[in-house]
């Protein structure tokens, strides 16, 4: 028997969390510039190339803005510009962050409801419907849900809410929370009948934290006139003025609009499609290797549907509630590979994989082999083999 290792950790570290996910070279190079003058041609023509590209990234006709800040800024960027204080806001419930997005309305002066959810369940659009067509006097303003909910592992099918919306024959904006999933899984903001998107720059669109998005659609706009929650720094009538700084109220985060161009030329060069399907073939094959782990009883989905898990990240939690932080622990300590830690109603008793943004094969598999690694140091009760599970369904997804 060899002689027992203190780690094998030394290397380059593997970050398997979901957000800040990995940065490409190639962007962190696209940052180290120096500084444009703001008010002249080429930062002009770079602000309007990036608002062109978030067009063609959120699939829209309309507006779209972008600020310096996290998805929380952007949250209250798409609140403030189309809600009025007083206005009622319908928040879907299916994980930690529609719930979270609700919490800052409230805040900012609205009144709001959730619809009541399950932390392993996706929205049902028939119980939305429902809500909707009890809402006679039209007191819902708005709808707010997360696509995806980094928490929970949920997908959210926006398509079918939005039918929903529509069935009902209900006026209140639907507004969509896409942190977790533009750029990754297909979204088609004017398609399904979406009419505030917002987003971030640290996940699926591969850019260090720091830039957040939201996207107006017409019927936004025009409540927009009417909203009395406006505020100088997120206000859209003010960021559509002539004049270049006003785009970002200020001057603006040259660095990471530079990584934000070179993002988008890698998501384009590759093909949104192309990404959207390698973000499920390494989703389905971390999939495959849960499915193997689950086999001992020790390890589950939190998502309970298999076709409600998404494409960005799975959430793994303890069947009988114990604490996963030993082999979270040794992941990072002893493997180098720092796992996501479980949020809002698995905290403490579980752990994330992301799976989203600049990853591929050898990333995602050499995650889930730490993973199998540690289970079997720590004498973990699990299904042997998840790796292989994994790189068996590779293996036949991405043909030679």
């Amino acid at each position: 028997m060899s002689e027992p290792v203190s780690s094998v950790a030394a290397g380059r570290e593997f970050l398997a969390i979901p957000g800040p996910t990995n940065v490409p070279d190639a962007v962190l190079q696209a940052m180290h510039r120096p500084m444009l003058d703001i008010y002249t041609g080429p930062m002009v023509a770079l602000t309007d190339s990036l608002l062109r590209d978030l067009k063609r990234i959120f699939a829209t006709e309309g507006r779209c803005y972008i600020y310096a800040a996290n998805g929380h800024g952007a949250w209250e960027a798409a609140l403030t510009n189309v809600l009025s204080r007083g206005d009622k806001v319908l928040v879907l419930e299916s994980g930690r962050f529609a719930i979270g997005w609700g919490e800052a309305a409230k805040m900012l002066g609205a009144e709001v409801e959730i619809l009541p959810g399950d932390f392993r369940r996706a929205v049902q659009p028939d119980q939305v419907e429902k809500r909707l067509r009890a809402d006679t006097k039209g007191e819902i303003k708005a709808i707010l849900v997360a696509q995806i909910d980094t928490a929970s592992g949920v997908i959210n099918d926006i398509k079918a809410i939005g039918e929903a919306i529509r069935a009902a024959g209900h006026d209140a904006l639907f507004c969509v929370d896409t942190v977790a999933s533009l750029g990754c899984v297909p979204f088609e903001m004017d398609k399904w009948g979406v009419d505030v998107s917002m987003s971030g720059s640290q996940k699926g669109l591969m850019t260090p934290p720091g830039l957040g998005f939201a996207a107006a659609g017409p019927r936004a706009r025009e409540a927009h006139k009417k909203a009395n929650m406006r505020t100088p720094y997120w206000d859209w009538t003010f960021r559509d003025g002539p004049v270049h700084y006003q785009k970002y109220c200020g001057t603006p985060p040259e660095p990471l609009l530079f990584g934000l161009r070179a993002a988008f030329d890698l998501i384009f060069s590759e093909g949104q499609d192309n990404v959207f399907a390698r973000h499920r073939a390494l989703a389905e094959a971390t999939r495959r290797a849960v499915a193997v782990w689950s086999e001992g009883q020790t390890f589950d989905f939190n998502v309970s549907e298999a076709s409600e898990r998404c494409d960005t990240v799975t959430p793994v939690i303890t069947r009988g509630g114990e604490s996963a932080q030993a082999l979270v622990d040794y992941c990072q300590n002893k493997c180098g590979v720092v796992l996501g830690r479980a949020l809002g109603k698995t905290e403490g008793r579980g752990f994330r994989i992301a799976h989203m943004g600049h990853v591929n094969a050898p990333m995602v598999l050499g995650t889930l082999s730490a993973v199998e690694i540690g289970m079997k140091a720590l004498k973990l009760p699990h299904g042997s083999g998840g790796g292989a599970a994994a790189i068996d369904y590779l293996a036949q997804t991405v043909p030679a």
